[in-house]
């Protein structure tokens, strides 16, 4: 079972940007690590994998009002922060789905 590379900063130019306050990239990035944990079980099933970035695309999606509330949104900068950050787990577990088909349940 491959561990995640630990010297890799999820969700990076999310938390560079001052307009995405920090304890909501957190919930972003817990989800985020949801599906991490779930890859390092050593999972290969691709249905599986997709439903999880799914489960966390779909949290995700559930975050916005929580975002607008603080003055924030989850636009064109969190939607690019948030795919580099899945293409990057896709990539680092050779897991064989695009990016867009990962985060497809978006509405972000």
């Amino acid at each position: 079972m491959k561990k995640f590379d630990a010297d890799y900063w999820l969700l990076k130019d999310m938390y560079r940007d001052g307009y995405f306050p920090d304890f909501l990239v957190d919930r972003v990035k817990a989800l985020v690590q949801d599906v991490i944990g779930f890859l390092e079980t050593g999972e290969r099933d691709l249905e599986k994998i997709q439903s999880k970035f799914d489960e966390m695309t779909l949290a995700i999606n559930d975050l916005q009002e929580e975002f607008e509330d603080n003055g924030s949104e989850i636009e064109t900068a969190a939607r690019d922060s948030i795919g580099e950050t899945v293409a990057y787990i896709l990539e680092w577990f050779d897991v064989d789905i695009d990016v867009e088909d990962a985060i497809g349940e978006r509405d972000w």
